[in-house]
């Protein structure tokens, strides 16, 4: 029983100092108006994995035997961000338009930006998203990416401090003229 109970408050003492992931949201950051500095200064963390992938075709032909004989290798170079991968603040091209850094390579960042039908979250932003997939441009090349990546949100770490401060002041009362 005594171990239970120490593996239990071990268990909870752990899972206390942990991060407190909440998605970034329009409303967040209006209500905040962080300069691009600050954001710089801000861990973001995306919500699920984000898989980039571009297909890169090798073909060669050569002629035997009076046939034209082809050969078709196909690779595919994929990208991929896993839930919960820290990023960074790169630039604010736009008003609410973020580039944020998963990687250390240059031009290796994606665009996040707010969706209403996401309640506000900033999302990952396509050149354009059919379907089925969007088209993405990452450290400059363009590589498609699968529709479940198109709510791929930014979260952030909130620690919000429980004091509240209150400036009291004390109603004298008024009263109408003559009494």
């Amino acid at each position: 029983m005594r171990y239970i109970l120490t593996s239990f408050s071990l268990l909870l003492l752990l899972s206390s100092c942990g991060p407190n992931l909440k998605y970034f949201t329009e409303d967040m950051y209006d209500e905040n108006q962080w300069s691009d500095r600050e954001l710089k200064r801000i861990q973001f963390y995306v919500s699920q994995d984000i898989v980039l992938y571009r297909g890169l075709s090798d073909s060669n032909s050569k002629i035997e035997d009076g046939r034209i004989k082809v050969n078709n290798d196909r690779k595919v170079e994929e990208v991929v961000i896993k839930k919960g991968t820290p990023g960074i603040f790169v630039q604010a091209p736009k008003k609410n338009r973020f580039a944020i850094s998963f990687g250390d390579g240059k031009g290796q960042f994606l665009m996040f930006g707010p969706n209403t039908k996401a309640n506000g979250r900033f999302v990952l932003l396509a050149k354009n998203w059919d379907r089925r997939s969007g088209e993405i441009s990452y450290g400059g090349q363009i590589y498609e990416t699968g529709s479940e990546s198109a709510y791929a949100a930014l979260m952030v770490d909130i620690k919000r401090a429980r004091k509240t401060k209150y400036d009291s002041k004390e109603a004298k009362g008024r009263r109408v003229r003559g009494r």
